[in-house]
């Protein structure tokens, strides 16, 4: 991969990522994604006036599409923290109708990212205490967190019941109602969130998925949820709009789980759901430059691409100079030091797009920076915990 560029030669070769790109009826001016961050912003998980412009200032500084923070759909175990928004009710979708034609007027594209916490979920910080987490098979998986003592991996153990027939029924509702709701809302897109270990990775990942009938099995077989998910939302939102699905191999249980060990493991599983609908893989990583698999440097999106034939996007580190290490939260200094790498990628066509997290969350006027050369503000750790 190529070293670091000076500012100059850097502001002349980001030119490839400010190309154009259409995906069903989506035009975006840019390969530049904001990446969706969990913010806990929202009053009564309504999205407030605070909210609205911070989504603004993205799209007044050229950022191609936006990925919102995830947003809980219509299930009342879909998410715990009070403040988290949700995708339901009159007063929430008035709020993000707020964002969306904000986000149009600065010129920007904006698309949700639809949530649920699943395995994850904890009932005792949310503001529906006496319902439980919705579990695939009833257990929250292996806990191994890099934090924890070395080799320290908790055995499965049954914590809820597992998912009924209609509970699954119920969830996959859930996403459709919500997904619908995005499309009258003007929504440009929609977003799955299938990573992480939370509710579409619990049925993809072996270690939140134990089950014998037909949502468990073989990693073909494990990808059924997401393919009926992805399935009821194309039925609600029509073709016009395209579908994005975030995936990962490591999980909030387990910072060194891996929903595959070869890219021939990884097709099957994003096969199917790509047959189903899915228009942008969203390959979550801790660090963009990182190879996935032995004897390939390509990254988590550039597998997805290369094994689906869509569109791939990267993520992780992006304009920082940590992001290497197994940690929930990594910090950095905003240095410029990576964008050579990524654009590197980029030219040899090994994504599609390329996702900025806490980059943009650090400064919305990141990407005009880089676009004029001019250093970027030192990250801020702070900067997680308010909007800028």
């Amino acid at each position: 991969m190529a070293d670091a560029f000076s500012p100059a030669d850097i502001q002349d070769r980001l030119r490839p990522l400010m190309t154009p790109l259409s995906v069903r009826g989506l035009k975006v001016a840019n390969r530049i994604v904001m990446a969706p961050m969990t913010r806990e912003k929202a009053t009564g998980r309504v999205p407030n006036d605070e909210i609205v412009g911070y989504y603004r200032r993205r799209a007044e500084n050229h950022v191609g599409l936006i990925v919102t923070e995830g947003v809980g759909i219509d299930d009342r175990a879909a998410v715990d923290m009070p403040g988290v928004p949700v995708l339901h009710g009159d007063a929430a979708l008035a709020g993000w109708r707020k964002v969306v034609d904000t986000v149009h007027d600065a010129g920007g594209k904006i698309i949700p990212q639809l949530w649920h916490q699943g395995a994850m979920r904890d009932a005792a910080n949310s503001t529906d205490p006496e319902v439980g987490p919705r579990r695939p098979s009833g257990v929250l998986g292996p806990l191994g967190k890099v934090s924890l003592e070395p080799g320290h991996v908790e055995r499965l153990r049954p914590d809820t019941e597992p998912m009924s027939e209609n509970d699954i029924a119920d969830v996959i509702a859930a996403y459709a109602r919500s997904a619908a709701n995005a499309a009258r809302l003007g929504f440009d897109g929609v977003a799955i969130h299938g990573a992480h270990g939370y509710m579409i990775d619990n049925f993809l990942w072996a270690g939140t998925n134990q089950r014998t009938d037909r949502w468990g099995g073989d990693r073909r077989q494990r990808a059924t949820f997401a393919v009926e998910v992805v399935r009821a939302i194309r039925r609600e939102i029509g073709e016009d709009l395209p579908i994005m699905l975030r995936f990962s191999q490591f999980k909030m249980q387990d910072y060194n789980a891996r929903l595959a060990d070869t890219p021939e493991e990884l097709g099957e599983i994003l096969g199917p759901i790509a047959d189903a609908g899915v228009d942008i893989f969203d390959g979550s990583q801790r660090y963009f430059d990182t190879p996935i698999f032995e004897g390939s440097t390509l990254n988590l999106g550039g597998w997805a691409k290369k094994l689906t034939g869509k569109i791939g996007m990267c993520v992780g580190g992006v304009g920082l100079d940590q992001g290497k290490r197994d940690h929930h939260i990594d910090s950095g200094s905003g240095a410029a030091d990576n964008l050579g790498k990524v654009i590197a990628r980029f030219e040899m066509g090994e994504v599609d797009l390329v996702g900025v997290g806490r980059s943009l969350l650090n400064d919305p006027a990141w990407l005009t920076k880089a676009l004029r050369g001019e250093p970027f503000l030192p990250f801020d750790n702070s900067s997680l915990q308010r909007l800028t």
